[in-house]
């Protein structure tokens, strides 16, 4: 119990950190004071919810998954179920109840809806997974968002199939999304100083002392995926809410790829390497996409060629996992006593990890 507070005194201040860089980037939305800019600024927020999902997960346990886009579908697709008016529905998803055709949820109503509904179903697909390790986890997390994309892409009277759904309330805008961001940082941060986060972490890096010690595996690592599935849930029903239209191709291998290089290049142990690469990658990715429309230089415009977005990402990619493999923070969170590229903070990491492995045994 004592190595456990002694970690929390050691990392309370990553949460506000972390809340003080989500304040910059709304700040820097107003301050822009552009339309166009501030709805990019609320999707960097949604994808702040999507990898801090992720690293709930992946980085607790150590296994990557390459499924969690699917409850970002199932939770999007929840609460367009929830509150496009019954007139829209009762033409264009024939198939659902009764009780969902005919009525219209509010916002916040068919968000918490969607979350446990996402979460539901993480506990039943985490049941069979999580006793899978390595690369064949992975893969199997890889089924498991086929099989999901497969259903919403062909369930014509329930999900319009590869027919986008109109009709969404656009709800999300700029504070909604700042505070999906805060909520999923808040609980991701909270789950990774729990006596569960602290045991998944320990099976981790020692599965056999772990075990020895009487350490669950398989039950530690369905709590993460749960909890990363309603994560990820939420921020499928925000997203759906901010575009107004879904397709089910828009929660495929795309958002997986991209999800998961942000999560690589911020740091995949460490939830400050979550929102760090999200906001790294972001500002890239957008740059490159200004460039790629082109900039006026006196009276010729200068443009990238289209796809200079996609070879970048991949090449800072490959630059990170070369000289940086264990991403921008190193795998550390960030603290006032001592930031993630410092001597000091490399000697916080060892001794943080001791309290851990003490935690998880107590």
């Amino acid at each position: 119990m004592v190595a456990r507070k002694s970690v929390l005194a050691r990392t309370i201040s990553t949460p506000i950190i972390l809340t003080l860089i989500l304040l910059a980037v709304a700040g820097l939305s107003l301050w822009v004071n552009n339309g166009i800019f501030t709805r990019t600024i609320v999707e960097v927020f949604i994808r702040v919810m999507v990898v801090v999902g992720l690293y709930t997960f992946i980085g607790n346990s150590g296994v990557v998954s390459f499924g969690h886009i699917g409850f970002m579908c199932m939770g999007a697709y929840a609460t367009a179920w929830f509150t496009i008016p019954p007139a829209m529905k009762k033409y264009s998803l024939r198939g659902l109840p009764e009780i969902i055709s005919h009525n219209q949820l509010s916002f916040s109503l068919s968000i918490t809806l969607a979350t446990l509904f996402a979460g539901i179903f993480a506990y039943l697909f985490g049941k069979i997974l999580v006793r899978l390790s390595g690369i064949t986890g992975s893969i199997a997390t890889f089924a498991m968002l086929a099989m999901i994309n497969t259903v919403y892409s062909n369930w014509e009277t329930v999900t319009g199939a590869t027919s986008s759904i109109v009709g969404i309330p656009r709800k999300t805008d700029l504070w909604t999304g700042f505070a999906g961001a805060e909520l999923a940082v808040i609980v991701a941060y909270l789950y990774a100083i729990s006596r569960s986060g602290l045991a998944l972490r320990s099976a981790r890096d020692e599965a056999i002392a772990a075990a020895a010690s009487g350490v669950d595996i398989a039950r530690e690592r369905l709590k993460a995926f749960v909890v990363s599935g309603m994560i990820l849930g939420a921020a499928g029903a925000l997203y759906a809410h901010f575009l107004g239209v879904l397709t089910p191709d828009a929660f495929y291998l795309g958002l997986t790829f991209i999800s998961l290089s942000m999560l690589v290049v911020g740091g995949m142990n460490s939830l400050s390497g979550a929102v760090v690469g999200v906001v790294v990658l972001s500002a890239i990715i957008e740059l490159l996409r200004t460039l790629e429309k082109g900039i006026a230089i006196g009276n010729q415009t200068w443009a990238l060629p289209h796809g200079t977005q996609e070879i970048a990402i991949g090449g800072v990619m490959i630059v990170i996992l070369i000289f940086r493999p264990s991403g921008l923070t190193r795998n550390q969170e960030l603290s006032w006593s001592g930031w993630p590229f410092s001597e000091r903070s490399s000697r916080q990491k060892s001794s943080i990890k001791d309290g851990v492995s003490e935690g998880a045994s107590a």
